[in-house]
C-alpha cells in the first residue's frame, strides 16, 4: 500500500511535469507561430507559479537545493515557507485574474469592462506586478515567525524541518483578518465572474439550439470552449480551497505536530496545481493538434 508521502511525491512530480510541458509548448511552439492571447499569458504565468509552489513544498528537493547553496537552516526555512505562501497566494489571485480576463473577452461592447478589451495585454503585465507586490508584502511577516526545529514547546511544525512560532493574539487576529479579507475578495470575484460565464454559456446554448433547428451544423466555438475551461478551473479551485481551509483551520486549532494532518493538507493544497495544467492541455485545441502532428511524424519516421 502506498504511503501518503509516496502519493505526495507522485502528485508533485506529475504536477511539475504537466506544468512544465504546458509552459514549454506555449513558449517554444505556439508563441513563434501564433500570437499569445491574454488567457495564454495568464495560464503560462499560472504554470510558472505552480511549478515554484510544488518545488518549494517538496522537502527533499528543497533541502538538496539549499544544501548546494550552503544556506543556514534558519534562512532556508524562512525562504521555503515564504515562497510557498507567496506562490499559494499567487495561485488564487492568478486564477481570479484568469476568470476576469475571460469575462472581459466574451463580454459585449455594452459591458462596463469591455473598454479594457483592446489593451488587455498591457493591463495584464500591470496586474501581474500588482499581484506579485501584494502577495510578497502580505506574507513578509512569515519571515519573522518561521524558524528551524528546536526543543521549544510553543512551535507548530509546518514540515519536517521548519516550525512556526506562536504569535501574539492581536497580531494573529490582524493577520487572519487580512488573509480572510484578501482571500474573500478573490473568491468573491471568481464567483461573480463564474455567474457571468454561466449566463453566457446558457445564452450560447440557446443560440446553438436555434441554429440547429435551422439545419445549421452546430459546432463548439473556441470562445465557448475557453469559457468552459476557465469555469471548470475556477469551480475546481473554489472547492479545493474550501477543503484546504477546513483542514488548515483544524491543524491550527490543535497547535501541535500532527504528521497525518499536515500530509493530507499538503496533498489537498497541491491538487489544483497538479490538475489545472492537465485541464488546460486537454482543452487547448492547438496543443492537441500539435501533439497529434508530433505523433504522426514519429509514426512516419518509424
Amino acid at each position: 500500500m502506498l504511503s501518503l508521502k509516496t502519493v505526495y511525491f507522485i502528485q508533485a512530480g506529475i504536477g511539475i511535469l504537466a506544468n512544465a510541458f504546458f509552459l514549454i509548448f506555449h513558449i517554444f511552439t505556439i508563441y513563434p507561430v501564433h500570437r499569445l492571447r491574454p488567457t495564454d499569458i495568464t495560464t503560462c504565468h499560472l504554470a510558472v507559479v505552480h511549478i515554484v509552489m510544488l518545488l518549494t513544498t517538496l522537502d527533499v528537493v528543497s533541502e538538496d537545493m539549499f544544501k548546494l547553496l550552503n544556506f543556514p537552516n534558519e534562512l532556508k526555512c524562512k525562504l521555503l515557507f515564504y515562497f510557498s505562501r507567496v506562490t499559494r497566494g499567487l495561485s488564487i489571485s492568478t486564477t481570479c485574474l484568469l476568470s476576469i480576463i475571460q469575462v472581459i473577452t466574451i463580454s459585449p461592447s455594452s459591458f462596463c469592462l469591455s473598454r479594457f478589451k483592446h489593451k488587455l495585454t498591457s493591463y495584464i503585465i500591470i496586474a501581474f506586478f500588482c499581484l506579485w507586490s501584494l502577495n510578497m508584502s502580505a506574507n513578509c511577516y512569515m519571515t519573522i515567525y518561521t524558524v528551524a526545529h528546536s526543543n521549544r514547546s510553543n512551535l507548530l511544525n509546518i514540515n519536517r524541518y521548519c516550525s512556526l512560532s506562536s504569535m501574539n493574539s492581536i497580531i494573529m487576529a490582524l493577520v487572519l483578518t487580512l488573509e480572510l479579507s484578501q482571500c474573500g475578495l478573490f473568491v468573491g470575484m471568481m464567483l461573480l465572474s463564474s455567474m457571468y460565464m454561466v449566463i453566457f454559456l446558457c445564452r450560447h446554448q440557446r443560440k446553438s439550439e436555434y441554429l440547429h433547428s435551422m439545419s445549421m451544423s452546430p459546432r463548439i466555438s473556441p470562445v465557448k470552449r475557453a469559457t468552459c475551461t476557465v469555469l471548470l478551473l475556477v469551480s475546481f479551485f473554489v472547492v479545493m480551497y474550501c477543503v484546504d481551509i477546513i483542514i488548515s483551520s483544524f491543524s491550527t486549532t490543535l497547535w501541535r505536530y500532527e504528521p497525518l494532518i499536515l500530509d493530507i493538507q499538503r496533498l489537498v493544497g497541491n491538487v489544483y496545481a497538479t490538475v489545472s495544467p492537465v485541464v488546460l492541455i486537454s482543452s487547448d485545441k492547438r496543443l492537441i493538434d500539435l501533439v497529434h502532428n508530433v505523433i504522426a511524424m514519429i509514426t512516419i519516421l518509424k
